[in-house]
C-alpha cells in the first residue's frame, strides 16, 4: 500500500471561482492512495469509482475490475474504466493493496470469505454497503488479524444500476460514512478516508448501530414507501389504473423514481436492516395516524406545522448542498 501520509493536492485556479463549472476539474495529486485496488462489482457505485480513479487520478497506479457475469465483464472492457477485468476475485485480490466489495449487502459475507484468505498481509478490505450491523457480522468469521478492515457507506446513486450507470463526479459533496471496528489500525482508516476525499465525498464517523438507524430513517423508509405507494397505484382497478399513469404529478412520479431502483439490493437491505427500518416504520405509521386525525377532525394548525416542518428540512437538505 502506498503511503498517504503526504495527501496534500494542488486545485486548478477556476476550481475555486465563483461561477466555475459544476463539473469539477481534476485536481492534481502528489501522491497515490493505493498501487493497486480492486473493485469487486463494478455497478453503480463500483464503477463511479473506477471511473473517479481513470478520470480524476490519485486513487490508484492499476485498478482491476472484477465481476461473474461474462455480460458486465465485456462491458466495463468496452467501457475501458479498468486497467484489468477478471471473473476470479480471489485472484485480482491477491494483486490488490486494496479491496472494495461492491456487492449487494446479502453477498458481502460469501464475496469476503473468497478474498480474504487470497489477500497480501497489510492489504485493505472496505466495502460500501448499506447497512453495516448485519455486513459487519457476516464478513467478521473472515477477517484475518493482517488485513485491516474499514467498512464505508458513499450515500450516493440514483436508481439506474450496472457498469454504465455510473459517473466519475457521483460522489461530489455527499457523505461517506465509515463505521471503523475498534481494533482498526488508524493507518487503514485514514487509507480510506483519503480514498473517498479524493472521490469528492464529506466523511463522517459512526458506529455500525447508529449508521443503520440514521440510513433506516433517510434512505431505507423512503424506499419502502416509495415501493409500497407505486404497488397501491398498481392495484387500483384498471381505469383508475391508468389514469394514474397518464396523469401523474410531480410528487407521484418522484416516487417512481425511487421505486425504479434495484429490487435485489432493497430485498437485501430491507432484510437485513429489519430491526432499525421496522422502528422508524412504525414511528412513521404513528405519526401518519396523527396526520390522519387531523385531516380527519380539520385541526389546521397541526396540519400547517407538518407542512412547515418539512418545508424546513428541505430548506435545510439545499442549504448543505444535499438537493
Amino acid at each position: 500500500m502506498t503511503g498517504v501520509a503526504d495527501a496534500g493536492l494542488s486545485m486548478p485556479d477556476n476550481q475555486s471561482r465563483p461561477g466555475a463549472s459544476a463539473v469539477p476539474l481534476p485536481p492534481v495529486f502528489e501522491t497515490l492512495v493505493f498501487e493497486t485496488l480492486v473493485v469487486v462489482g463494478p455497478g453503480l457505485i463500483g464503477s463511479s469509482v473506477l471511473r473517479r480513479a481513470r478520470e480524476f487520478g490519485g486513487l490508484a497506479r492499476r485498478v482491476i475490475a472484477v465481476d461473474v457475469s461474462p455480460e458486465v465483464r465485456a462491458r466495463v472492457t468496452e467501457l475501458g474504466i479498468a486497467d484489468e477485468v477478471m471473473a476470479d476475485a480471489a485472484e485480482a485480490a491477491a494483486q490488490a493493496d486494496c479491496v472494495m466489495l461492491c456487492v449487494p449487502v446479502g453477498a458481502m459475507g460469501p464475496v469476503a470469505a473468497q478474498v480474504l484468505p487470497a489477500m497480501r498481509p497489510g492489504a485493505i478490505l472496505t466495502e460500501v454497503g448499506s447497512t453495516k450491523v448485519s455486513v459487519i457480522e457476516a464478513i467478521t468469521p473472515y477477517l484475518r488479524p493482517d488485513v485491516p478492515y474499514v467498512p464505508a457507506h458513499p450515500m450516493a446513486g440514483t436508481e439506474f444500476s450496472g457498469p454504465d450507470a455510473g459517473f466519475a463526479t457521483l460522489f461530489e459533496k455527499r457523505w461517506c460514512l465509515l463505521t471503523p471496528l475498534d481494533n482498526t489500525p488508524v493507518e487503514a482508516v485514514d487509507a480510506i478516508r483519503t480514498l473517498w476525499e479524493r472521490c469528492g465525498a464529506r466523511l463522517r464517523e459512526m458506529t455500525p448501530a447508529h449508521h443503520d438507524r440514521v440510513c433506516a430513517i433517510v434512505s431505507h423508509l423512503p424506499h419502502l414507501l416509495a415501493f409500497t405507494i407505486c404497488g397501491t397505484a398498481d392495484d387500483l382497478a384498471d381505469e383508475t389504473r391508468s389514469e394514474v399513469l397518464d396523469f401523474a404529478a410531480s410528487g407521484f412520479r418522484d416516487f417512481t423514481r425511487i421505486a425504479a431502483s434495484d429490487p435485489i439490493m432493497w430485498r437485501d437491505i430491507f432484510l437485513l436492516n429489519r430491526d432499525a427500518l421496522l422502528e422508524m416504520l412504525a414511528r412513521f405509521m404513528e405519526d401518519a395516524q396523527a396526520m390522519a386525525r387531523a385531516i380527519r377532525w380539520g385541526d389546521e394548525a397541526y396540519i400547517v406545522d407538518r407542512i412547515e416542518r418539512g418545508r424546513k428540512i428541505r430548506k435545510s437538505l439545499i442549504e448543505n448542498e444535499q438537493a
